[in-house]
């Protein structure tokens, strides 16, 4: 299995680089056209390294977007291979311009320009396959997942977020600084941030993402302003009824899984405070964590895959939130072209590469734990703006009642990995 770290990227661009420089700058476009074409037809390792899918993805991808530059690029100057080409290498390498103009023979404020116009053609085209709103139907197949894969009933998603270093915005004041960050330094920080909220399904594939740019406000309150949280509030997310958990008669509402920075709701499990943990609270505490290891998988999978998110973004706030949004549906337009493929054969989402829970019940970790970005991190946690005296009496029964089925005997002969 071919793990394409950042030395065979380099290969790649490298002879792209060097073949361009022996042409004119005018015959260079039409080289770089025929060369991911050889690319395409000859060598599919080297192509998946450098433009992290498959030739077949490509060549849909590039059909699906096509009709947008048509309707909305006026004269377009380069085919739409060529543009999305130069934005994959941008991505998948790190926001090198200088290199992206070696490599296609065309000017750095061009290269941006195509990066900025091709990732909202990614976002426009892709949402509506990819990222769609789930239907009834939809959370329950997601719900079912999560139960045959994470023994965990009624659960519609893992919830979590990540800090996106970006550069500040003009005249931006203190609008976007994370003061958390900020106070744990010595002095006023040079970047702001963007935070990235995302709920993903038993697969880690992404089913709902917010871009909030305000990176001063706390965690809760970032969710707090949601689409999400306040259609979860008022019902408007077609959500399946109550049904009862395996083999009992205890209906329960369908649910999903966030860590200490979120709050417990009627549609919000999270876990139990750690001081004056029962041993039954903590079998429901590990019976959570093991959900919410998708989404940590699911941004682990982001980042070892995109190495834009290892750098500050520099561009304005609109093409930073393109950005965000087009790595997420470039992530799930891959992900479900490899589901045909059985798991070892995968490229983008490999074994090695997440994580792997044994059969005694630890951890093997993912690869994606090697790739940390600095500019990519967690929510803090905010256990202390969410103390269990803060959620509504009938939360607090759920996650009792969560709790009851999990050490029930049923779950005692099933999960004898919980003890």
């Amino acid at each position: 299995m071919v793990d394409y770290n950042k030395k065979e990227d380099d290969k790649t661009t490298t002879l792209i680089g060097s073949a361009c420089k022996q042409t004119t700058k005018c015959s260079s476009l039409c080289f770089c056209h025929n060369f991911v074409q050889e690319l395409l037809q000859n060598d599919y390792e080297k192509f998946f390294g450098a433009y992290r899918m498959w030739p077949e993805q490509f060549d849909l991808l590039v059909n699906l977007l096509h009709p947008h530059f048509k309707k909305n690029i006026l004269k377009p100057s380069l085919p739409t291979e060529l543009r999305l080409a130069v934005t994959l290498l941008y991505l998948s390498q790190g926001d090198n311009a200088k290199l992206k103009h070696a490599e296609f023979g065309i000017g750095k404020s061009t290269v941006h320009k195509i990066v900025n116009e091709t990732c909202w053609a990614i976002w426009t085209t892709l949402q509506p396959i990819v990222l769609k709103p789930p239907s009834k139907e939809d959370w329950i197949a997601i719900s079912e997942d999560f139960m045959k894969k994470w023994q965990f009933p009624n659960c519609l998603g893992a919830l979590d977020g990540r800090y996106m270093t970006i550069q500040a915005p003009p005249n931006s004041g203190s609008a976007f600084y994370n003061y958390k960050q900020w106070l744990r330094s010595a002095e006023k920080p040079q970047f702001f941030n963007m935070i990235l909220l995302a709920v993903c399904d038993a697969t880690y594939k992404f089913t709902w993402v917010n871009i909030e740019q305000r990176g001063s406000i706390s965690d809760d309150g970032v969710w707090a302003n949601t689409k999400l949280a306040s259609s979860l509030a008022a019902g408007d997310l077609l959500l399946p009824d109550p049904t009862l958990f395996p083999e009992t008669n205890t209906p329960f509402p369908f649910v999903f899984i966030g860590d200490e920075a979120f709050p417990l709701s009627t549609h919000m499990m999270r876990p139990y405070p750690r001081e004056k943990l029962t041993d039954d609270m903590r079998i429901f505490n590990y019976r959570l964590l093991r959900v919410r290891r998708t989404i940590e998988n699911a941004f682990g999978i982001l980042t070892a895959r995109w190495r834009i998110l290892h750098k500050p973004l520099y561009m304005s706030i609109t093409n930073c939130e393109n950005v965000l949004k087009a790595l997420v549906c470039l992530h799930n337009f891959i992900m479900l072209g490899e589901e045909h493929e059985s798991i070892n054969n995968r490229q983008y989402c490999t074994t090695d590469l997440i994580d792997i829970e044994k059969q005694d019940g630890g951890i093997r970790e993912g690869q994606w734990r090697q790739h940390f970005s600095p500019h990519f991190i967690e929510l803090g946690r905010m256990d202390a703006n969410h103390s269990i005296a803060d959620a509504d009496s009938i939360a607090k029964e759920m996650r009792n009642t969560l709790k009851e089925y999990f050490i029930s005997s049923t779950n005692k002969t099933q999960a004898l990995w919980q003890y």
